[in-house]
C-alpha cells in the first residue's frame, strides 16, 4: 500500500470576499511507501501543516488527487473514504488539544475503536499502553492529570490502534522536553519496525528530520525541493 499525491494545489482566502487567494501549494507531487520515513521542513507559513492535513485525508486539496493504492480518496464514496481514512493518521503538535478535557484516557483510548464499531476489551487497552511505555493507571485519569510526554505517547497508541499505513507527524516534540523528545522519536522507530507504517515528520526541525528521515524536502513557493 502507498499514498501518492498527484499535482495537488492549496490557496487560503479563495473564499474570502475582499482578499486575493495566496496559493501555499503549487503542483505537489509526493509518494509515501510502507517504511518510510519523509521530512518536510520549510519557513513558518509556507504551507506546512497544510499539505500534512491533505496527507492525513483531513483536508481536500483545490486541485489534484489524493491517491491511497490506487483509489482516489476524495473521488471515493463515504464508505471508501472511510476504510482510506482509517489508514491515514496525524499525530499533532499539542497533544492535549486532541484529548477531550472531561473523558478519561480509558474513554479516549476507547474512542477509535467504538468509531469503527469494535468494543476493545480491557486486554487490548493494557497492549496499547505497554507499547508505549505507559502504567494501566492512566486509564482512569483526565488528560489535564497527565505531562505533555504522556499524552503525546498516548496519542500515538491511539491511531496506532487503526494499524495505519501513513502517519503525518506534524512537530510532534516541539513541545516536549530534549529527553521527551528522544523518548517520543525512539517509540516511533520502535513501532515503525514491527509494523512498516510510512511516516511524513513535518517539523522547522533540521536537525531533527536529518537524524529521523530517510528522504528530506523544502517546502518552499509552494513546491517541494
Amino acid at each position: 500500500m502507498c499514498l501518492e499525491l498527484t499535482q495537488i494545489h492549496h490557496s487560503f482566502g479563495r473564499f474570502k470576499a475582499g482578499a486575493a487567494p495566496r496559493q501555499v501549494l503549487d503542483g505537489i507531487n509526493l509518494r509515501i511507501n510502507p517504511g518510510d520515513r519523509i521530512g518536510i521542513t520549510g519557513e513558518s507559513g509556507v504551507g506546512k501543516t497544510t499539505l500534512g492535513l491533505i496527507l492525513a485525508g483531513i483536508k481536500c486539496p483545490d486541485h489534484g488527487k489524493v491517491l491511497f493504492s490506487g483509489t482516489d480518496l476524495w473521488a471515493a464514496d463515504t464508505a471508501g473514504r472511510k476504510q482510506i481514512n482509517r489508514k491515514l493518521q496525524m499525530v499533532f503538535q499539542h497533544p492535549e488539544t486532541t484529548f477531550d478535557p472531561r473523558w478519561t484516557i480509558h474513554q479516549s483510548l476507547s474512542e477509535p475503536f467504538r468509531l469503527n464499531g469494535i468494543r476493545p476489551d480491557s486486554q487490548t487497552l493494557a497492549a496499547q499502553l505497554t507499547e508505549v511505555g505507559i502504567d494501566l493507571s492512566v486509564l482512569k485519569r483526565l488528560p489535564s492529570q497527565l505531562s505533555g510526554g504522556e499524552l503525546q505517547r498516548l496519542a500515538i497508541a491511539r491511531i496506532m490502534a487503526l494499524n495505519p499505513a501513513v502517519v503525518v507527524l506534524d512537530e510532534p516534540t516541539a513541545m516536549l522536553d530534549v529527553l521527551t523528545q528522544a523518548r517520543i522519536m525512539s517509540l516511533l522507530e520502535r513501532i515503525q519496525k514491527k509494523t512498516q507504517v510510512g511516516y511524513v515528520l513535518v517539523s522547522h526541525d533540521l536537525s531533527l528530520i536529518q537524524g529521523f528521515c530517510s528522504h528530506l524536502f523544502r517546502l518552499e513557493n509552494g513546491t517541494l525541493a
